[in-house]
């Protein structure tokens, strides 16, 4: 089994909305044939605790629009790491300290990456040339 295409859209979502406040090292992960309770890990990382609340506060505006508010939210306070759960995806923003040290990349390392197509949402700096 893996991830739904719904939840992989919610996740690519997130995603761009993370990027666009200029979070780092953007990857999700499909976790859907390892845990039963979610599809899909992102995670992203941020150099300072304002910026991580920041990208949560994107995420969770951005999904909001879709009609999506997470059943669970821990760490805001923090601004270390935030964990948005929806429950289909769980969102971790993690300050790049925390991120390197947790290493949740390394730790479901054998599960799939889904490819979040943040490439195609940068326009091509040939086109404005044309």
């Amino acid at each position: 089994m893996s991830a739904t295409d719904s939840s992989i859209a919610i996740a690519r979502t997130a995603a761009h909305a993370a990027s666009d406040k200029i979070a780092q090292d953007i990857v999700a992960i499909d976790v859907s044939d390892r845990l039963a309770i979610t599809d899909v890990f992102l995670v992203a990382s941020a150099p300072s605790e304002r910026q991580v609340n920041a990208i949560v506060d994107g995420v969770e505006e951005e999904l909001s629009k879709q009609g999506l508010k997470p059943v669970r939210r821990e760490g805001r306070s923090e601004g270390r790491w935030v964990l948005l759960d929806y429950i289909d995806v769980v969102i971790h923003v993690q300050h790049e300290e925390d991120r390197v040290f947790y290493a949740l990349e390394r730790l479901w390392g054998d599960c799939p990456v889904i490819d979040l197509q943040l490439e195609a949402s940068v326009p091509a700096a040939s086109s404005d040339a044309e």
